[in-house]
C-alpha cells in the first residue's frame, strides 16, 4: 500500500491536478472567509463551512477522476492487478493519497481561524468540529468518486458522473421535501442526507451517529471498489 500511496502522491504533483485542486479550493475558501467573517467583522466561520460543502462536491470528483480510469486508459491496469500488492492495498493506497491531498486543502481553514483570533475570540471547539465534519464528508465523497473512477476509463466521464452523484447526495433532503406525500421515503432520504448531517456540525452540534455514517460510507464504497477489481483480476 505504501508504494501505491507514494506513487499516487507523486502523480498528483507531477500533473496539474494537485495545483488546480488546491488553487481553486484556496481561492473559493478565501472568498467565503472574507465575505462571511472578515467583511462581516465576526469570528463565526459557520457560513464559510456551509458554503464549502457545494465546492467540495465539484472539486473532489476532479481530484479523484484519474485514480483508476487512467490505469484502464493507459493499459497499466493489468500490470497493477498482477503486482504483489493486494487489491485492498491498491485501493487504499490510492484512497489515502487522495485523502491526503484533500486534507492539505482543508487545513487552510485552521489558518483562517488563527487570523480571526487576532481580532476576537474564536470558539475553537466549534472550529475543530467543523473541520472534522469537512474531513469526514470529504473522506466519504472521495470513496464514492474513486468507486466511480473504477467503472470507466474516461477521466472526464468519471468527473462528470462523480459531480452528478455527489449533487444527488447533496440534495437528498430537498428530494425528501418534494416527496413528502410518499410514506417512509422522506424519512429514509433525510436519514441518508449528507448535507443535513454536515450542517449540524456547522452550528455546533456534534452527533456521533453522523461520524459513524460518514465513516461507514467511506468503508462501504472502498469495499465496492475492491470488489470491482477482484472481479477484473480473475476475469
Amino acid at each position: 500500500m505504501g508504494a501505491i500511496y507514494r506513487r499516487e502522491m507523486g502523480a498528483f504533483f507531477s500533473s496539474s491536478i494537485a495545483y488546480v485542486f488546491l488553487a481553486v479550493f484556496y481561492l473559493t475558501s478565501g472568498y467565503f472567509f472574507y465575505s462571511g467573517s472578515l467583511y462581516s467583522a465576526t469570528t463565526d466561520m459557520s457560513s464559510t463551512f456551509t458554503s464549502l460543502f457545494l465546492i467540495i462536491v465539484i472539486l473532489i470528483p476532479i481530484l479523484t477522476m484519474r485514480l483508476f480510469s487512467e490505469e484502464k486508459k493507459q493499459k497499466t491496469e493489468q500490470g497493477l492487478l498482477t503486482s504483489p500488492v493486494s487489491i485492498g492495498g491498491i485501493v487504499m493506497g490510492k484512497y489515502f493519497a487522495a485523502l491526503t491531498m484533500y486534507t492539505i486543502g482543508i487545513t487552510i481553514l485552521l489558518v483562517y481561524a488563527v487570523i480571526l483570533s487576532f481580532f476576537g475570540t474564536v470558539t475553537w471547539g466549534i472550529v475543530i468540529a467543523n473541520v472534522l465534519a469537512l474531513f469526514l464528508v470529504g473522506a466519504a465523497f472521495i470513496a464514492v468518486t474513486i468507486f466511480i473512477s473504477s467503472l470507466t476509463e474516461n477521466q472526464v466521464v468519471a468527473a462528470v458522473l462523480g459531480i452528478i452523484v455527489l449533487l444527488v447526495l447533496y440534495m437528498l433532503d430537498v428530494f425528501a421535501t418534494y416527496l413528502s406525500s410518499i410514506p417512509i421515503l422522506p424519512d429514509v432520504l433525510n436519514a441518508l442526507s449528507f448535507y443535513t448531517r454536515y450542517y449540524e456540525f456547522t452550528v455546533g452540534l456534534f452527533d456521533p451517529a453522523s461520524v459513524l455514517f460518514y465513516i461507514s460510507t467511506a468503508v462501504l464504497f472502498n469495499f465496492f471498489t475492491v470488489r470491482v477489481y477482484e472481479r477484473r483480476r480473475w476475469s
